[in-house]
């Protein structure tokens, strides 16, 4: 087994524990509170007009509360969201089952492309996995995201400006000027790095 699976495995298996124990809610994907989760929600929205119809890819969609998110103000939203854990599939598609424009998914299709894909809190739980390994997963994830949108892309990670006494060591804390660097220079020229809403992270968004 590679080390990318590797990682998967451990965050997948951390991921289901979460969900199986706690349910459909911002608990249930490692978030302390439905009012923060949706904060990170609103970082996205600076990619798309809103009224707009576009179609998009959740990346790590937990239990689909980004498409309950995104239809209290667009019905137009094409939503795909995929997770590799099974746990997290089977419990977005039971609640978000009279939602006629989401599909869950725990696999893609490498032919497939969206508008827009976003992940929010995809790159936070480290686990026991080392920094470097870490980073080398989070660039290979974004170059992913690269590939397969056409519009532009979006990720949060903690911020390593996080207080020193709040930092958990299973925890990963990423440096926002490396993170704005890399994707200016490797993927388009608007890029935004958000460090302004309150939460302990940064909100990279890509705009092709």
């Amino acid at each position: 087994m590679n080390k990318l699976n590797e990682i998967i495995n451990e965050v997948e298996e951390y991921y289901s524990t979460k969900i199986k124990r706690h349910g459909a809610t911002s608990e249930g994907v490692d978030w302390n509170g439905i009012k923060s989760q949706e904060l990170r929600f609103e970082q996205f929205e600076r990619l798309f007009d809103k009224n707009d119809a576009f179609s998009i890819l959740d990346y790590g969609c937990g239990y689909g509360a980004m498409l309950q998110f995104l239809n209290e103000s667009n019905d137009k939203v094409d939503y795909t969201g995929f997770d590799v854990s099974m746990a997290m599939i089977e419990k977005a598609t039971d609640v978000n089952v009279k939602t006629s424009n989401g599909e869950f998914i725990s696999k893609l299709d490498d032919n497939r492309k969206w508008d827009y894909v976003v992940a929010s809190g995809l790159f936070n739980v480290q686990l026991k996995t080392n920094t470097l390994d870490w980073e080398a997963y989070i660039r290979e994830t974004i170059d992913a995201f690269n590939a397969i949108s056409i519009k532009g892309f979006g990720f949060n990670i903690l911020t390593s400006y996080s207080d020193l006494d709040k930092m958990k060591d299973y925890l990963h804390y990423g440096d926002p000027l490396f993170y704005f660097d890399y994707c200016k220079k490797k993927y388009a020229r608007n890029v935004s790095l958000l460090h302004d809403y309150g939460l302990y992270e940064f909100t990279i968004l890509v705009k092709k």
